[in-house]
């Protein structure tokens, strides 16, 4: 028996676009830039896809608009951190699609709720679910991420949206990959991955495989950093400069005696870290006081524990403390209080409203410490550098001097992901653009034809 042809078609299946039914498309908004406009003829085409777009780009108005065409056919669950769930319904108005903010199934035809409440919802009930700011995927142990995969494996269309991933994060990737149904993140890896020396959890991507991979990204994810990925005008995206102010404490060794320490030590590690954090406290809480007293206008300030956010909460009159134990509608009403200009100054941390909030009208912002997460940071800082702001962003990183090594670790994640978003985003458009030209194609009017066509009498007919 010749096994070549079984072979070759093993072969070919491997090669095999992926194709789920497309979603129906009733029009995109006058009021939708060029870009999201494609993105989303583009994601309704796909029927299940995922935007990958930038902070700023639009992703709210992209998603409702996908939103808005699928409840044509049937009801859509919008899923949003909890902060950003009062956002979304306020866009929607604004856009004029009609959708409502629930804990609890209500029959409404665009159901927005927060990803806490989504056990109180029947996924058999929606024909459509979005899953704004879907980073939430990124852990493959998570129980949401389990939750959401599971609850929606039957659901026809599904749209994820989130901010580009980390270009080294490909759990990310493979965990977006599984939710639409595409690939699971095993078989992601096991096609185009291998592991990275003696580790077990590092994976890089294949030589031979990396112009494979990133076009079978392509195929259902749209990463986009500017709209001229997509061969739009990008000029209205370029953003004031930030600028990044570094306050860099003196550390005695009496600072590190109450933390068990003879000697304030180079933090190195975590544990050290941590040390030196509450050994500076006072330090950090006074200059963080001086730089908001000093500031034109709100001031976010972005604490990474408990300790520090209480010190500077006390330190700064009106200043609201928004933390993990706060209940779910405390919150969000904090959270959107900063975003209505009610009070001046915020604190809290990246983890909590890191993702998701359009703080354009803040342009200061105070980090109390050095952070070795590349992505809050960033996140973080886009909060208020994106679409919209009009004035230079000031960042100011307070950091003891010990602790070097940390922004040492931090700047090499930062050059690393610069490095590989260009080789992604260069490697992706080429795929994407032509994918999504193919997409915008299909607003056009087809072709009806009114009156008979009498057929000649030779056609047809077969050779003598």
């Amino acid at each position: 028996m010749n096994a070549a042809p079984i072979y070759e078609q093993w072969i070919q299946g491997k090669h095999a676009t992926h194709r789920f039914e497309s979603a129906p498309v009733v029009g995109v908004t006058d009021a939708a830039f060029p870009h999201q406009r494609d993105l989303v003829l583009w994601a309704l085409r796909k029927g299940r896809a995922a935007i990958f777009a930038d902070t700023g780009l639009g992703k709210t108005i992209m998603q409702l608009e996908w939103a808005r065409n699928v409840s044509s056919v049937g009801r859509v669950l919008l899923i949003a951190p909890l902060a950003v769930c009062e956002q979304t319904v306020a866009e929607g108005a604004r856009f004029g699609v009609e959708c409502a903010y629930r804990r609890e199934d209500s029959g409404d035809a665009i159901t927005v709720t927060n990803y806490e409440m989504v056990e109180h919802f029947d996924p058999s009930a929606f024909v459509g679910v979005v899953l704004d700011e879907s980073s939430i995927l990124k852990s493959f142990t998570g129980k949401t991420r389990n939750l959401l995969i599971e609850r929606f494996a039957n659901t026809p269309y599904r749209l994820a949206c989130t901010a580009t991933p980390a270009p080294n994060d490909f759990t990310e990737l493979g965990n977006h990959s599984e939710f639409l149904g595409v690939k699971s993140r095993v078989e992601m890896l096991a096609e185009y991955f291998c592991h990275d020396g003696g580790s077990t959890q590092d994976w890089r991507v294949k030589g031979h495989a990396v112009d494979d991979f990133w076009r079978w990204v392509a195929s259902w994810g749209a990463v986009v950093k500017s709209p001229s990925d997509l061969g739009h005008d990008g000029s209205l995206y370029r953003l004031p400069p930030v600028e990044m102010v570094e306050h860099v404490l003196r550390v005695e060794h009496s600072d590190a005696w109450s933390e068990g320490f003879l000697f304030a030590p180079q933090a190195a590690g975590l544990n050290e870290q941590r040390a030196v954090r509450k050994g500076t406290l006072d330090k950090r809480v006074a200059l963080a006081r001086d730089i908001a007293a000093a500031a034109d206008g709100p001031v976010l300030i972005w604490a990474e524990y408990n300790r520090e956010a209480d010190a500077i909460a006390a330190a700064i009159p009106g200043a609201v403390n928004v933390q993990g134990s706060d209940k779910p509608e405390v919150k969000a009403e904090h959270l959107n209080g900063f975003s209505r200009g009610e009070f001046s100054v915020l604190v809290t941390k990246p983890k909590i409203a890191g993702f998701g909030m359009n703080w354009q009208h803040c342009a200061e912002m105070v980090f109390l410490g050095a952070s070795h997460s590349y992505e809050q940071t960033y996140q973080a800082i886009r909060r208020c550098w994106r679409f919209g702001q009009t004035r230079r962003v000031r960042v100011h990183i307070i950091r003891a001097e010990t602790e070097g090594a940390v922004i040492a670790n931090y700047r090499r994640k930062e050059a690393a992901a610069a490095r590989m978003s260009v080789i992604m985003t260069a490697r992706a458009s080429e795929v994407l653009r032509a994918d999504i030209g193919a997409a915008s194609g299909r607003e056009w009017n087809p072709y009806n034809p009114s009156k008979q066509m009498t057929v000649p009498a030779w056609v047809g007919m077969e050779e003598a």
